[in-house]
């Protein structure tokens, strides 16, 4: 089978020869990625002694420790006040520069998954640009103006997933961090009230062009799986399945047709730095989820304090848990 074709049974339940993989550093990937960018927007960086500022392209400022995080915080939000709203400008995803980088990544001669990182999403644009602990109050204090922010996000992914569709991408990419240690951010009636149907008619649009929806989304959700499922959720991408019951997990994604794509926990066993603990996290995730699982590395080890050899210990693992399944591999 081809990557791609690896990449679609598992995602399908379709007994595959083997997991998935997608690993950076000359490492197996059976994916081709590629971005969008938005039309006349160069972004801004700056350092304050041991703080670098940077703009984002809905406004906000960000800022982060120089040896910290890749993404680090909001500092600013670009709507402070719900005044603000009527003259916020979204980015253009309209112009054909926008696809142009993709376009040029999907023209080589590959069987590999093309796959379109087009995320953040309508969760995790609004509560960067109201800040996080505003928008939560906004949830029940302002629904007409969350909702009419909302849409605004929602009209210019819109538009990423018609220009990803146009270039022949096989699935977009998303991200929405949602849960927490024990659960949701949020009940799983307000997202019900605020994002589901959104959601759908997103999600439904890859579906039109054949895509597959990947979806991103730290902590425990477990709550919500269901609806994501229902709205057209084709891979959950966690960094953390650990949080889960991973047999209950697995369970789910097998009944539903859906694939997990995960790096070995980047919380409870990759940063101890143990390797028989890293290898065994490698074995137990690939017995449990067998069938439709898409392995990963982690692309920020240094914001998680995690060593390359450590990361390759995980690699070697699982390449050496699917030769015990396929001794055809690689």
């Amino acid at each position: 089978m081809t990557p791609k074709e690896i990449i679609l049974a598992n995602i399908n339940h379709e007994n595959p020869p083997r997991p998935g993989l997608d690993f950076d550093r000359g490492r197996i990937s059976d994916f081709v990625s590629a971005t969008l960018k938005p039309y006349a927007y160069q972004q801004t960086r700056w350092v304050d002694g041991k703080i670098e500022y940077y703009d984002d392209q809905w406004g906000n400022i960000w800022h982060r420790m120089l040896d910290g995080s890749i993404k680090g915080e909001i500092f600013q939000p670009a709507i402070s006040d719900w005044n603000q709203l009527s003259q916020l400008i979204p980015p253009d995803y309209t112009h054909p520069d926008c696809v142009a980088d993709m376009l040029a990544a999907y023209s080589q001669d590959t069987d590999k998954f093309k796959i379109a990182a087009i995320g953040g999403w309508v969760f995790d644009d609004a509560r960067y640009l109201r800040n996080m602990e505003i928008y939560f109050m906004d949830m029940g204090l302002f629904p007409d103006e969350l909702q009419r922010l909302h849409k605004i996000i929602a009209n210019v992914y819109e538009q990423k997933i018609h220009l990803a569709g146009k270039a022949k991408a096989d699935g977009i990419f998303i991200g929405e961090d949602m849960g927490t240690q024990t659960g949701l951010l949020f009940s799983p009636k307000m997202f019900r009230f605020y994002f589901k149907e959104l959601y759908t008619y997103l999600f439904s649009i890859a579906h039109e062009y054949g895509m597959k929806v990947f979806m991103h989304s730290c902590g425990k959700n477990w709550a919500i799986l269901p609806d994501l499922l229902d709205a057209g959720v084709d891979v959950f991408q966690f960094d953390q399945p650990t949080l889960y019951d991973m047999p209950q997990l697995a369970a789910l994604l097998k009944e539903r047709k859906a694939a997990l794509y995960s790096p070995i926990d980047i919380q409870k066993i990759l940063p101890t730095g143990n390797r028989n603990l890293i290898e065994s996290g490698a074995k137990e995730m690939i017995q449990t989820f067998q069938g439709g699982l898409i392995c990963k590395n982690y692309l920020d080890l240094s914001g998680i304090g995690v060593k390359e050899e450590w990361d390759d210990w995980g690699y070697e693992a699982i390449c050496s848990q699917i030769q015990e399944i396929n001794p055809e591999f690689p």
